[in-house]
């Protein structure tokens, strides 16, 4: 079945958050993490086929949702969860919040790489708790997680450890020796881990394989929280619905407490979309897999022709992580935006001398920010 990427679906006067910002400014919209593709026909026609039923009450524990991401999690990562596992939620966010509340006290510590998605660091400086920060190093080409700086820095006040694989901002998918590395550090410092699988599905390099980390030991299960979601994969992020997967009984009764009153329900309409999604969109995602990673390559290929800037090819996600750090500006972020780009601010995800840009958009559209990005830099030069 043909897939077309290409098809251009203007956005700019709908409720989309990441094509409002820049409204009536010739400033192309390359920031927040959704992309530019219409959603596949599976989830469209199951969205129709539920309002055509014109009732919308109260929904119960979503049987099929729940049946659905099962079925995906064994079928693409060989990882058998049990239905009590799953927390159903609206959104991942929800989930690390929910996490750091739940399983610190106010005199204790998360841990979290750096650079990272901004929720990370949000969330515990919203619970108001101490957060430990671990730099990621570029090594051969690739954002890898230095727990060696830790040990230094270690107060034994540190109770969760936060990680993001497939890894936003930089791309990275760990590979099963780096995870069974985290395992070990979280083992020696007793620490339950919390871990965002959201972009588990993006995988742009050929070979490379997501391995959920509480799929790694029983051990690995017993002390995490795995936070996943359709969403980010089948560009449905407008329709909010996701589940944690917490194995471990006391953990999950923890976590479902501290939700109640606060965290809502997950909407009726999400909750078809979702299960679609993981029922029928396979192909689609393959389909779409194989055009992002074309983007990357190309994007990849240009960028690192340009003076001052620099992208390691980010193994999954649609997300690039670009190094401007010798463009000799001082916000890089502010600097394109003055030539018609939006980008997200490095500074956001802990430095400002990089920039993160989403290239889950048409090919067309992606020309068109390369040759900014090239006029940018020229008048620089």
């Amino acid at each position: 079945m043909a897939f077309n990427f290409d098809q251009r679906i203007d956005r700019r006067h709908s409720d989309s958050l990441k094509w409002n910002k820049y409204a009536d400014q010739d400033i192309l919209p390359l920031w927040v993490a959704d992309t530019d593709f219409r959603s596949p026909d599976c989830i469209i026609n199951a969205i129709k086929a539920r309002t055509e039923h014109g009732i919308f009450g109260y929904g119960d524990r979503p049987v099929e949702f729940i049946d659905s991401a099962i079925a995906w999690l064994a079928s693409r990562y060989e990882w058998h969860v049990n239905p009590e596992w799953i927390v159903v939620l609206p959104g991942v966010v929800s989930g690390l919040n929910l996490a750091v509340r739940a399983f610190t006290a106010s005199d204790e510590r998360t841990i979290a790489p750096t650079p990272i998605y901004p929720p990370f660091r949000g969330a515990a400086k919203l619970a108001e708790r101490g957060q430990l920060n671990l730099p990621l190093t570029l090594n051969a080409g690739r954002w890898r997680l230095d727990l060696t700086a830790a040990e230094g820095e270690m107060t034994g006040s540190e109770r969760l450890l936060m990680l993001c694989n497939p890894q936003n901002p930089g791309g990275t998918v760990y590979r099963r020796d780096e995870l069974l590395a985290q395992l070990a550090f979280a083992q020696k410092h007793d620490l339950i881990v919390c871990s965002d699988e959201i972009h588990s599905d993006l995988l742009l390099e050929p070979g490379v394989q997501h391995i959920p980390f509480a799929s790694l030991s029983e051990d690995a299960a017993q002390r995490s929280v795995t936070l996943m979601s359709p969403s980010k994969t089948f560009n449905i992020a407008g329709l909010g619905a996701s589940i944690a997967i917490i194995p471990n009984p006391e953990l999950r009764a923890r976590f479902t407490r501290l939700r109640r009153g606060i965290v809502p329900d997950v909407d009726i309409l999400a909750i078809t979309a979702a299960a679609a999604a993981w029922r029928e969109g396979e192909s689609w995602l393959e389909a779409q897999n194989l055009y992002l990673r074309s983007n990357r390559d190309w994007l990849v290929s240009q960028v690192n022709k340009m003076t001052g800037l620099s992208l390691a090819a980010p193994e999954a996600t649609y997300l690039a992580w670009i190094d401007a750090s010798e463009l000799g500006v001082a916000s890089p972020a502010l600097y394109f935006e003055k030539h018609g780009l939006g980008l997200t601010a490095g500074r956001e995800f802990g430095n400002d001398q990089f920039v993160r840009l989403n290239f889950g958009c048409t090919r067309a559209l992606l020309d068109e920010a390369v040759a900014r990005l090239k006029r940018a830099v020229t008048a620089r030069i």
